[in-house]
């Protein structure tokens, strides 16, 4: 046979996407049988959240606005108080990796059904996946239980999104698809949905960046971030994930500028040992070379290429590579310490992608 034996394991998400799809809350919460909603926000989202609030009428218990990136232990057990205390039987998270991180812990503790309204493009609500900070480490674990039943896309609700930060969400996605290509249980299915999802987000962002207002770039940018974020679903992680979560709980960097940052340098690195996904990349980003194109997409919309720009110090990358490699996840091509202290180097100082 010409297609290698794979195994294709689909997830169970209800996707509704376009534009005010909001609206339809209410109706999908009663699918779920959620009567007494946790509305999770964070303070930032106050006036969308009242909004949703509204929609939701008599089935909104109650709102926790605490929600904060990495998905401190600490936070979620504040909320766990509160689905307590109010009797909630379901979660509806609305924005980005900080909100429905939360959705994701607090169903992981519970089995409550969950509803992610994705206000950013960084395709966490697609995924069974919970990465949690307690003591400085971060740490992964995948269960269906985490999954949301249900993800809500509304392209108007990202017509609000930042220009700098759509930037980072965006290349953030393109991660998800970029290690989807190469992961130890990718499949033809998967790399279909990963490479579409980098090259709508390649070709949308910098229209985003000149026209932050322009509907049909930011519904790309969104059905591109679905298809990335559902491409890391289905499969494993490797070597950029495992550097960016711990960047992340380690030095409380922030979530989508390390991972816009890292990605060039990490698929450089693991570039030799998959020419294969490394050509399809190239590909989607209509670039000569996978790394090469991602560094240059980074620059072109203005998004942060150094950690040292986003909060890193020189003196913990010793530190950071030591904790990379003391316990890492599976990569086509070997890791060593020399290597990520030499390809954190490199990000840090915010250089282009080295030839491995």
């Amino acid at each position: 046979m010409s297609v290698a034996p794979f195994i294709w394991r689909g997830l169970p998400s209800r996707v509704v996407f376009g534009h005010g799809t909001l609206a339809q809350v209410a109706a999908e919460a009663e699918r779920l049988g959620i009567a007494r909603a946790l509305v999770i926000t964070t303070p930032q989202q106050a006036a969308t959240g009242a909004h949703l609030v509204q929609l939701l009428g008599a089935r909104a218990a109650a709102v926790f606005d605490g929600a904060t990136m990495h998905t401190p232990v600490d936070v979620t057990e504040r909320a766990m108080a509160v689905v307590a205390a109010e009797r909630i039987d379901g979660s509806i998270a609305l924005g980005g990796g900080s909100t429905i991180g939360l959705g994701k812990a607090i169903a992981f503790r519970t089995d409550l059904p969950q509803i992610a309204i994705a206000t950013t493009y960084a395709g966490s609500e697609m995924t069974p996946i919970l990465g949690e900070t307690a003591g400085g480490v971060k740490t992964t674990r995948r269960d269906v239980r985490i999954q949301p039943e249900t993800v809500i896309y509304d392209v108007d609700l990202t017509l609000t999104l930042p220009v700098g930060l759509s930037a980072t969400s965006g290349i953030n996605a393109i991660a998800h698809a970029v290690e989807a290509l190469y992961a130890q249980d990718r499949n033809p299915v998967v790399s279909l949905m990963a490479e579409d999802g980098i090259r709508a987000l390649a070709a949308a962002l910098p229209v985003i960046v000149r026209e932050p207002g322009n509907l049909a770039a930011r519904a790309d940018a969104l059905y591109g971030a679905w298809l990335c974020g559902a491409s890391l679903g289905a499969v494993g992680m490797a070597l950029h994930h495992k550097l960016c979560h711990t960047l992340g709980g380690a030095f409380d960097l922030p979530h989508a500028a390390t991972h816009t940052v890292v990605l060039p340098h990490a698929t450089a690195f693991t570039a030799p040992a998959v020419p294969e996904a490394m050509a399809r990349i190239a590909r989607a980003l209509g670039a000569p070379d996978a790394a090469g194109g991602l560094h240059a997409l980074a620059v072109a919309i203005g998004a942060p290429t150094s950690l040292a720009q986003i909060g890193m110090r020189e003196a913990d990358l010793d530190r950071a590579a030591a904790l990379a490699t003391a316990n890492p996840y599976w990569n086509p091509r070997p890791i060593d310490r020399a290597g990520i202290r030499a390809l954190l180097d490199d990000a840090f100082h915010g250089r282009p992608p080295r030839l491995w």
